[in-house]
């Protein structure tokens, strides 16, 4: 049975080249890079070519980087760094209704500890209304995190726009752009964006490594103690051959960035295409917005997502709700929910497509033609 993955926007593959670079690392490069002997300046050589490429993808300066976990330790390195570094000046937070849990889930700390957070809503395409948001923005605001574009629907906020707003005024403006980075043209002072995070295995890097960049000269606290590394704002010995391998990754999307988008566009059309020819009801969610190039969120009326997810995992098609999956249940999707509404249909309907690496026409024209013969055999029932 053919089997075709199309779930890039959980995590994608590892390009051969990171792996083939990261190789001689594990095996030789194993000096800390805080040491001042040899075997710890090579490593600290390694540290300083990656945090360079970072730095030079979106814009940055290098020592406006840290490396970290992920994007997950990015998110809460910015938002609670931020947070508690700043309170003497405010303690209201804005934020949006369809984040990744990365970034609601700490906003959910923060409450916890005494901030105010407002949590915008969003329109049936998924975009913030930048009325709302300048609505919502006070004296004592100290942080707005928006996200670039969205994992679940790929709708992608007007990121320029709102840092544009927010330099008239004091708080800080950060963007989760883990699944925009490295499709996605980003430059931290055309948006005027104070943070951003990135995570390497949405862009066929290694798991576990990612970066926050940190403008200069803004205020925030580290979450971890111990030694100086990363600027005294995240402790810990560097994990070189993860961070040489994030470099590689790096590089790749740069180099490829638009051609991957012409290639994921394309397989969105294909799809949709062919579902048209074989008489499948669907719509696209946020279909009328500018969405990221390779994620595709679909409604099929008349199915329930549950049992779409495992007969198409049973026809060799790896694809996702998009929403949360808890001891085998799945939640609904906060997303969809907040763009049409807890009682919408789309909600127990919807499922999300998403390409990279190793993808090719032929593996979107089987995948389209299993979708349409599972959905039709579906929603019959």
């Amino acid at each position: 049975m053919k089997q075709v993955y199309l779930d890039h926007a959980a995590t994608s593959p590892m390009h051969q080249a990171v792996i083939d670079s990261m190789l001689p690392v594990m095996r030789e490069g194993f000096g800390n890079p805080s040491s001042i002997h040899g075997y710890g300046r090579k490593t600290r050589h390694l540290v300083d070519e990656a945090r360079f490429v970072a730095a030079k993808s979106i814009g940055a300066k290098e020592t406006e980087i840290v490396f970290t976990s992920g994007g997950t330790e990015a998110d809460n390195l910015a938002i609670l760094g931020v947070a508690r570094a700043n309170r003497a000046r405010g303690n209201h937070i804005i934020t949006t209704q369809i984040e990744h849990h990365a970034v609601l889930h700490t906003c959910e700390q923060l409450e916890r500890e005494g901030f105010e957070v407002t949590y915008l809503p969003v329109n049936e395409e998924g975009l913030v209304n930048l009325k709302d948001l300048e609505a919502a923005l006070r004296d004592d605001t100290i942080l707005v995190t928006i996200m670039y574009g969205n994992n679940e629907v790929g709708i992608i906020q007007p990121i320029k726009e709102i840092g544009q707003m927010l330099k008239e005024h004091r708080a800080y403006f950060h963007t989760d752009a883990v699944q925009a980075f490295g499709l996605l043209p980003i430059n931290v002072d055309e948006c005027s964006i104070d943070f951003l995070s990135v995570s390497a295995h949405k862009i066929s890097g290694p798991k576990g490594v990612g970066f926050l960049y940190a403008r200069s000269g803004t205020n925030f606290s580290p979450l971890s103690f111990g030694g100086e590394q990363e600027r005294k704002r995240r402790a810990g010995t560097e994990n070189v051959a993860a961070i040489v391998g994030l470099k590689t990754s790096i590089e790749l999307s740069m180099e490829e960035a638009k051609e991957k988008a012409s290639l994921y566009t394309g397989f969105k059309k294909t799809m949709q295409q062919i579902w048209q020819e074989e008489g499948v009801h669907f719509e696209v969610n946020a279909g009328e917005g500018e969405t990221l190039p390779h994620v595709m969120n679909v409604y099929f009326p008349g199915t329930n997502v549950e049992t779409l997810l495992v007969n198409l995992d049973l026809a060799g098609i790896a694809v996702s709700s998009g929403s949360a999956c808890t001891a085998g249940s799945i939640d609904p999707s906060h997303v969809l929910v907040a763009m049409f509404g807890k009682e919408s249909d789309r909600i127990a309907s919807s499922i999300r497509f998403s390409f990279g690496l190793g993808n090719s026409e032929e593996d979107i024209i089987y995948a389209a033609n299993t979708v349409a013969k599972v959905v039709q055999r579906l929603a019959k029932k």
